[in-house]
């Protein structure tokens, strides 16, 4: 019999995600702020819950994906929170780009209640989500892992159990650093071949194969030329990521100029007016220069 599964946050990924796990066959209680972005889960047979402790109440995995480490915090440790409903022997599974700190209290206090906890961020923004093919990177007990892989393989393909809790979070943190450089490369570089005269498409199609080639590349380069910002994943969000991964770092003794000067880019540009867009919008620091 198969576990009944909560989903709160439906937003830009989780809409995809609940909807991978409804046709695998679960039963899926959801929640979201704003009913309306669950509206379509709804339609294919999602069950609408009214509040945290509802989901919390009835499922037997709860996975989130939502906004902020505070989001985060409230949703689990307060009083209509996750912890504080969810049955003895249930898991909680955190898919936010959170702190590995929040992570570490999150699945001590879940060890309390006898709750199994998980962090279990993922990489692969809509498109990933979209198509199942997200990378998750998990902290937290190899039971608990096990208890909800069936799950993870609906919506990812590259499921891994990078460590104790926290570690998921951290493996994040290192993703993000990785992507913070490559958009600026890859920024500078679609922006350097507008200026030279060239056909962005032709050079793209020249260097996205050799050592140049990425994700970043691949997926959001063609967006930039063709003028496209709407989010995959929002400039709001990244910011926040990049400040959890600075902070993450000093504690550690580790510099980072690099993600230090994406972070102040970024931060011009949510100041213009752009964080609501996607993340391939640095592209109009350079070209808008």
């Amino acid at each position: 019999m198969k576990h009944k599964v909560g989903f709160i946050g439906t937003g830009v990924m989780g809409k995809s995600m609940a909807g991978h796990i409804l046709d695998g066959g679960y039963e899926v209680f959801v929640y979201n702020r704003t009913k309306t972005k669950a509206e379509e889960l709804l339609e294919n047979g999602a069950v609408w819950c009214g509040t945290v402790a509802e989901v919390a109440e009835k499922a037997d995995i709860i996975i989130t994906i939502i906004g902020y480490p505070k989001d985060v915090e409230e949703v689990y440790l307060g009083d209509g929170g996750i912890l504080n409903h969810a049955r003895e022997g249930a898991c909680v599974v955190d898919m936010t780009t959170s702190t590995p700190l929040l992570a570490k209290k999150i699945s001590e206090e879940a060890e309390k209640r006898g709750i199994y906890a998980l962090d279990a961020p993922v990489s692969g923004g809509d498109i990933g989500a979209r198509d199942a093919k997200l990378s998750i990177m998990a902290g937290g007990e190899q039971e608990a892992f096990d208890i909800v892989k069936p799950v993870f393989s609906l919506i990812g393909n590259n499921i891994q159990l990078q460590g104790p809790a926290g570690a998921g979070q951290y493996t994040k943190m290192t993703n993000q650093i990785a992507i913070a450089g490559a958009m600026m490369g890859v920024s500078e570089a679609m922006a350097y071949a507008k200026k030279a005269g060239l056909d962005q498409e032709k050079v793209l199609k020249s260097i996205e194969t050799g050592a140049a080639g990425s994700f970043s590349l691949s997926k959001l380069a063609p967006r930039m030329i063709n003028g496209d910002f709407e989010p995959g994943f929002y400039i709001k969000h990244f910011i926040k990521d990049m400040k959890i991964a600075i902070e993450s770092a000093e504690e550690m003794g580790l510099e980072t100029p690099g993600l230090k000067l994406a972070k102040d880019l970024y931060e011009q540009l949510a100041d213009q007016g752009e964080d609501n867009s996607g993340t391939q919008a640095l592209y109009k620091y350079y070209i808008d220069a």
